[in-house]
């Protein structure tokens, strides 16, 4: 198998393919637009955005720049800023180092990111202006960076779960949300099911920070509490489709409240697409 930028950028239109297509409560899907956005926004968004993540030679900041720029072009608010500082270094990582499981070359990809990365992720950020950004007494994205986006992005991990990934070498990617789809794809048999079962997984594990910037931590704990009683029920039905009324019930009152678990989502392509990876990595060793 070769792992070509066209194959990169097909698998990550499949992953947020995917992800629009699975029951997500609070989070735009097919079952029900919300927040002002519609699927066909997050559709051109994944679009205009594949071919700068998958484009041979770039590093992580410029390829997160590009595709919010091209993003921006066809969306016009910020749909995918999460998913795309995810994805990149999961692109990069696929790139190189064939010798490697993809985990071990993300790694070795966020041990190599440079104040280059950061002035050029920081351009993306202010971009996208996501909602709830406020200011940070370092490393704050509208000011110069002054270190590595590693280095930002670790100071930034307490309050912020993608940054967290950047710290943590994606350690929820690729533990919590690879388990949940291998598991949930084991017994559904759906790749739909098993990635509703990833974002119950990390939406009822951590309060959502896009949740926590714009509505405070409280908020953000009793969206996790009650994602955790309906994630404890998805995970021991044999039949999933039983739990499509309730999950479209905390769907409409979060929508309701213009609560929306994004950064849970973000997380969910990002596991779809490092699942994809592993995968393709796996296979050209066989």
């Amino acid at each position: 198998m070769t792992i070509d930028a066209a194959w990169i950028s097909r698998a990550y239109l499949d992953a947020c393919e995917i992800e629009l297509r699975s029951l997500k409560p609070g989070n735009v899907h097919i079952h029900a637009d919300g927040h002002r956005m519609t699927v066909a926004d997050f559709e051109a968004s994944a679009g205009a955005s594949a071919p700068a993540l998958a484009k041979p030679g770039l590093a992580v900041g410029e390829r997160i720049l590009e595709a919010i720029r091209a993003t921006r072009e066809v969306a016009g608010c910020n749909t995918n800023l999460g998913i795309v500082l995810l994805c990149a270094p999961l692109a990069v990582a696929a790139e190189r180092r064939p010798d490697l499981a993809i985990r071990e070359s993300v790694k070795e990809v966020l041990a190599g990111l440079t104040v280059a990365d950061a002035e050029h992720t920081f351009e993306a950020i202010r971009l996208a202006a996501p909602a709830g950004l406020g200011d940070s007494a370092e490393h704050d994205v509208r000011r110069p960076a002054t270190g590595t986006l590693l280095e930002a992005m670790a100071a930034a991990r307490a309050r912020d779960r993608i940054a967290e990934q950047y710290a943590s070498g994606f350690h929820d990617v690729f533990g919590l949300g690879l388990s949940r789809l291998a598991v949930g794809l084991a017994r559904w048999c759906d790749s739909r099911w098993a990635c509703s079962s990833a974002y119950l997984g990390f939406l009822s594990t951590f309060p959502d920070s896009h949740i926590r910037r714009k509505f405070g931590d409280q908020r953000a704990e009793e969206v996790r509490r009650a994602a955790g009683c309906l994630d404890a029920d998805l995970l021991a039905q044999s039949h999933p489709e039983a739990l499509t009324p309730r999950l479209l019930e905390l769907d409409a009152t979060l929508k309701a409240q213009g609560v929306n678990p994004g950064t849970s989502a973000d997380l969910t392509v990002a596991s779809l697409f490092a699942l994809r990876l592993e995968l393709a990595r796996g296979a050209r060793h066989h």
